[in-house]
């Protein structure tokens, strides 16, 4: 980390040269109004071929510890970056050994890119090449913290929360009898089970199944969204995807790995009815009654109130301070 590679790499995030057509960069799915989100049902890649995942926002992404909605390997963002740049299934830039050294030369050939490359990483005979690229974003992304939210404010005692927003507050971090919201989004990123720091890892990565399908009443998710299992194959993984960090989560609809939720409101409902029940059509199942579903989603208690009042403390995780910042936008 330097600030050299930092901007470097805040250009990099921006520039649509990284993509086979030269129409999408890292911003198209992740823009700094949406928390690094899209607003997208499912994210869409440069040749317009769909995700079958929702784009996660990036906010304070330096913090956790695994970074794909269902496969617990990548553990730096210098892993995970070859994924949207060299994954084939789906294509998202569409880098690949045959355009990767015409897509390099694009940035060689700008005017400002081959001395900032130098000056970023300094006694290398070839800076300007893939691994840097990454690299170089990589530590853009690292700068995305954000720490200023009304509840950060009111953890430190500069504000208070209002009533509706200190019960939900107290119903999210509650283990009994109540949301239980704390033990899959935990940790000081509120999310993942596990977060990353200078000393380490802290806590295991949290995948966990919440009963949005099941197929035929066989336990299924549709193909290409099984989650866990598909990195595994173990049929107790079926359907688990990562507890995303709920920090800036009222930016960042639609909700859950498949966009299929719009609001808040429909996510907190689904959690407390314990899963959603589809059909007909080939979906069609009770996700209640998932035979892989984790047992903590049978212990939620909600009302109609407690619901309410849980929006609203989701709602102070806001930090609208980390959308405008001019060292995140484009340069």
């Amino acid at each position: 980390m330097n600030a050299t590679k930092v901007q470097l790499g805040r250009q990099l995030f921006y520039d649509t040269r990284l993509s086979v057509n030269n129409t999408l960069a890292c911003a198209g799915c992740h823009a700094p109004s949406l928390a690094f989100a899209d607003g997208r049902t499912v994210a869409r890649g440069a040749t317009g071929q769909s995700h079958p995942r929702n784009a996660p926002g990036l906010i304070n992404v330096a913090y956790q510890a695994t970074l794909d909605w269902a496969n617990p390997a990548p553990r730096t963002l210098e892993q995970q970056m070859h994924t949207p740049l060299f994954g084939q299934s789906p294509i998202e830039l569409g880098v690949n050994d045959a355009n990767r050294d015409a897509i390099r030369q694009r940035l060689a050939d700008d005017a400002s890119y081959p001395a900032q490359f130098t000056s970023a990483f300094p006694n290398e005979a070839e800076p300007l090449q893939w691994d840097n690229v990454i690299k170089a974003i990589a530590a853009f992304q690292r700068t995305l913290i954000s720490a200023s939210s009304r509840y950060d404010q009111a953890r430190a005692g500069a504000i208070s929360l209002a009533d509706n927003e200190q019960r939900g507050q107290a119903l999210f971090f509650g283990t009994r009898g109540s949301a239980q919201c704390v033990q899959c989004h935990g940790g000081p990123n509120l999310g993942g089970g596990a977060f990353a720091s200078t000393s380490g890892t802290t806590g295991a990565p949290g995948f966990y199944n919440i009963g949005l399908f099941n197929i035929g009443g066989t336990g299924a998710y549709p193909a290409r969204n099984r989650g866990l299992f598909e990195t595994t194959g173990l049929p107790q993984d079926m359907g688990k995807f990562r507890a995303p960090s709920l920090r800036n989560v009222a930016l960042t609809a639609p909700y859950l790995h498949d966009g299929s939720a719009d609001t808040l409101e429909s996510v907190v409902a689904l959690h407390a009815a314990g899963g959603r029940v589809l059909g007909p059509g080939p979906y069609a199942g009770d996700g209640r009654s998932n035979p892989f579903k984790d047992p903590l989603i049978d212990q939620i208690r909600l009302s109609a109130q407690d619901q309410s009042d849980l929006v609203a403390f989701l709602r102070t995780l806001t930090d609208e301070a980390a959308l405008t910042r001019a060292d995140f936008s484009a340069p």
